[in-house]
């Protein structure tokens, strides 16, 4: 009976923790998303998004067009998209990124592209090895609010001094539902990725 009482009281306690962990890591998510922190870097990056048959998606357009605002401020001077196929056989999330930017203006010689990550993890350790090959070292992070916490993280655990820029247009920021369901998402993930079980 007491080594019952005892596991109960365990598992009790050790849901606590667990609630109290999560809700701090939500509330340091959403913090994150608020917070702009834009600043000349060696590197803009625009992490990817859907794209629809070569345009870029709502929330794409959103992370790019404001991409494009930092870049023509002279914030850095490249811009690395990010982003694989998802499934497209013609066209890669960051390939309609970095097309959309050279029609918007944007130097093509100014514009990398990482075509092959599927994962915001992948592409943290894409542009990682980008940025070192040039003996670069520091970026500002373009996404959605939401992203930029776990962003952060990884860059940091790789030796990169990332900066956070959210877009300021998003429609998932916008929606209050959505926002909190993706933030939630956010939690999720960035829990896993600090327990090292995906990465």
């Amino acid at each position: 009976m007491r080594l019952r009482q005892g596991v109960l009281c365990g598992l009790l306690l050790a849901l606590l923790v667990l609630v109290y962990v999560e809700r701090s890591l939500f509330l340091a998510i959403r913090a994150q998303a608020a917070c702009e922190e834009a600043r000349p870097t060696d590197a803009l990056v625009v992490f990817g998004a859907a794209e629809y048959n070569g345009a870029p998606s709502p929330v794409l357009k959103a992370r790019l067009d404001h991409a494009l605002d930092l870049e023509e401020r002279g914030f850095a001077p490249l811009v690395i998209t990010t982003g694989g196929s998802g499934g497209d056989r013609r066209f890669t999330e960051a390939g309609v990124g970095r097309d959309y930017l050279i029609q918007q203006g944007v130097a093509e010689e100014k514009i990398l592209a990482d075509t092959h990550s599927l994962t915001t993890a992948q592409s943290v350790r894409a542009v990682t090895l980008l940025l070192r090959g040039r003996g670069k070292h520091t970026c500002l992070a373009v996404s959605d609010g939401f992203h930029l916490y776990r962003i952060k993280l990884m860059f940091r655990s790789l030796g990169i001094t990332a900066y956070a820029s959210p877009a300021p247009a998003s429609p998932i920021e916008a929606d209050s539902f959505l926002c909190t369901l993706y933030s939630l998402r956010e939690m999720v993930d960035s829990t896993l990725w600090h327990l090292r079980i995906r990465y």
